[in-house]
């Protein structure tokens, strides 16, 4: 599968043909564009390590949630425009710089070009484990494509309600293909995969839906990573008020009560005020130009 013809990488199956310069859904075009590529040190443990993830951004997305703490990537107006040979050199770079893993960030719509760069890099002694850091709205087939190239999955599993992910992401059709996408993972890659459940304000019952379906897929062959760190933007209340302010304590600890009552034994837990941290990079193009 490549970006030739009507574009299908996505659920959206949107079909721009991109590579006549037009635009899918997601935003972008036959170029590859990306924003920042450094070492992270807010991931779960196991891939932050002590060297830190060597995460790349790229830049677009396609699923836009409204939520976004990451509005200026997703929707295209950071990064910039690099050769899939940058990208291969990229990778090198954070190998060199002690990265513990390759991390790709939203990168579902750039896969062909992202598995070249990997082929690449990898003739040219790349030996790090590679992450797959998605929102796990994608194709079954894509999912395939990128098989033979990913170490490890971090997939979001964001709503278990059609009708939050239709009011949230456009995307009612979310929990099925999540579904289909997860399963599709934990069984080209058993045991490596971190699934994460984002606790979104006033939405304690659809976070635990969407826990018990992963848990349902992946048993204990899994992890699941727990976050409570959702920040509201600041002009989100006018538009959806009830996601104007943070998660409570309570809500927080009734998933991780509920985690423990389904029997999950691998999990990760935000403690403290996770929403007060900066888990954000700035995404100023480091590490994306020649040095």
């Amino acid at each position: 599968m490549t970006i030739a013809g009507a574009c299908r990488l996505c659920p959206r199956q949107c079909g721009a043909r991109r590579l006549e310069g037009e635009r899918g859904f997601c935003g972008a075009d036959a170029t590859l564009r990306v924003a920042r590529a450094a070492l992270h040190f807010w991931e779960e443990p196991p891939l932050s390590g002590s060297g830190g993830s060597g995460t790349v951004f790229f830049s677009n997305c396609p699923l836009h949630c409204v939520y976004c703490q990451n509005q200026a990537l997703s929707s295209g107006r950071v990064g910039v425009v690099i050769s899939v040979e940058r990208l291969a050199q990229i990778f090198l770079e954070l190998q060199t710089q002690g990265a513990e893993n390759i991390n790709l960030v939203t990168g579902t719509h750039y896969a062909p070009q992202i598995i070249e760069a990997l082929r690449r890099a990898r003739d040219e002694g790349l030996g790090l484990p590679v992450v797959w850091n998605t929102s796990t709205y994608e194709n079954v087939e894509t999912i395939e494509m990128l098989a033979d190239h990913i170490d490890i999955w971090l997939a979001d599993f964001r709503y278990a309600s059609g009708e939050l992910a239709e009011r949230y992401s456009a995307a009612r059709d979310y929990p099925r293909v999540a579904a289909r996408a997860l399963r599709q993972m934990h069984q080209a890659t058993p045991g490596a995969l971190i699934v994460r459940i984002l606790l979104l304000p006033d939405h304690l019952a659809d976070a635990k839906r969407a826990l018990e379906l992963s848990y349902e897929i992946c048993g204990n062959a899994a992890s699941y990573s727990l976050m409570s760190q959702y920040t509201p933007l600041p002009d989100i209340k006018g538009r959806y008020p009830e996601l104007g302010c943070t998660v409570s304590a309570d809500d927080y600890d009734s998933l991780v009560n509920f985690a423990l009552d389904l029997g999950i034994r691998n999990s990760f837990m935000q403690v403290g005020d996770a929403a007060s941290e900066s888990f954000i990079p700035d995404f100023d193009l480091s590490g994306v130009l020649h040095v």
